[in-house]
């Protein structure tokens, strides 16, 4: 094996695992998120885990945050405004990415 081979392995597998950190990131945003909105709806307990698992499996409906957006507007519409719900959004990506980082 010749030393390009080696590093192309390198970028290979750096891809991956890079994809893979992405994916969990959002997935741990998304449940935040749920959780977040969830309270916001009075939902606790059981009610509050259900809820924030449907946040998270909005977001395979198309790809980006859009699908997520729109779930959570509706959701919390009269409770929360667009611009609040996009603000929260931003802030739960960067801590679930120092969160999911961590855990590595």
């Amino acid at each position: 094996m010749t030393t390009f081979d080696d590093r192309e392995k390198a970028h290979e597998a750096k891809f991956a695992y890079d994809a893979e950190l992405r994916f969990k990131a959002e997935a741990r945003r998304n449940r935040l998120l749920g959780e977040w909105a969830a309270d916001l709806l009075g939902k606790t307990g059981d009610e509050a885990r259900t809820y924030a698992l449907t946040i998270v499996t909005s977001d395979f409906e198309e790809p980006g945050d859009e699908d997520v957006f729109r779930r959570l507007a509706a959701d919390l519409q009269g409770k929360m405004n667009e611009d609040s719900i996009r603000a929260k959004m931003d802030e739960l990506r960067s801590v679930a990415r120092r969160q999911v980082i961590d855990e590595v």
